[in-house]
């Protein structure tokens, strides 16, 4: 790795609603984090995502667009990030992390609590559940090691939710499975970002 190059590691939607102007990317994980819906804590676990190497004349962009995006209740970090294959070195990647210092974090709760206010919340991006239901999806085809306990109990009890609630009350994901496989056919970060829309 050179001094000018610049990468992101994503653990959320950026898994699947990358970063613009990337030029590289590579599945694996950061240590000492857990994800949750409740923002994330540290512990002794491993957070499953994606590496983005950033083109060098667009870093600035990248950055001011990702603190739009990404900084409501997270904080930046910089950690190591561990490729899923063992012939990829070590790199050194920007992370946004919500700590628990933050003000929204909330702390654990009753998994089906949870499901339930996230198959009924919506924020700006969209509903919740399609959040939800699209990284499980993301993690389980990112690469054998990524499944993710946590989001997937999660999942399973929101797709019971759609199956057991009216749909007027809350319709359900379309098709969380086409818009991955969408994604990962485009064959550029201009058709990704068309996918995306």
């Amino acid at each position: 790795m050179t001094t000018e190059e610049f990468w992101l590691f994503g653990y959320g939607s950026l898994i699947w609603k990358p970063p613009p102007h990337y030029d590289r990317r590579l599945p694996g994980y950061v240590k000492g984090y857990v994800r949750r819906f409740w923002q994330h804590a540290s512990t002794d676990d491993k957070v499953w995502g994606t590496a983005y190497r950033i083109e060098a004349s667009k870093v600035d962009e990248v950055r001011d667009y990702l603190d739009i995006r990404e900084i409501n209740g997270y904080t930046i970090h910089h950690n190591t990030f561990y490729p899923a294959d063992p012939k990829h070195p070590q790199l050194r990647t920007l992370v946004y992390i919500g700590t628990p210092e933050n003000p929204q974090f909330v702390g654990p709760q009753d998994p089906q609590r949870l499901a339930e206010h996230i198959w009924k919340s919506r924020g700006p991006s969209g509903d919740n559940k399609e959040y939800l239901l699209m990284m499980d999806t993301a993690l389980q085809t990112l690469c054998p090691e990524s499944k993710d306990d946590h989001i997937s109990d999660l999942a399973a009890r929101v797709r019971r939710l759609d199956v057991s609630k009216p749909t007027d009350e809350n319709p359900a994901l379309d098709d969380d499975q086409h818009q991955l496989e969408r994604f990962r056919s485009a064959e550029s970060t201009n058709e990704q970002e068309e996918v995306e829309k």
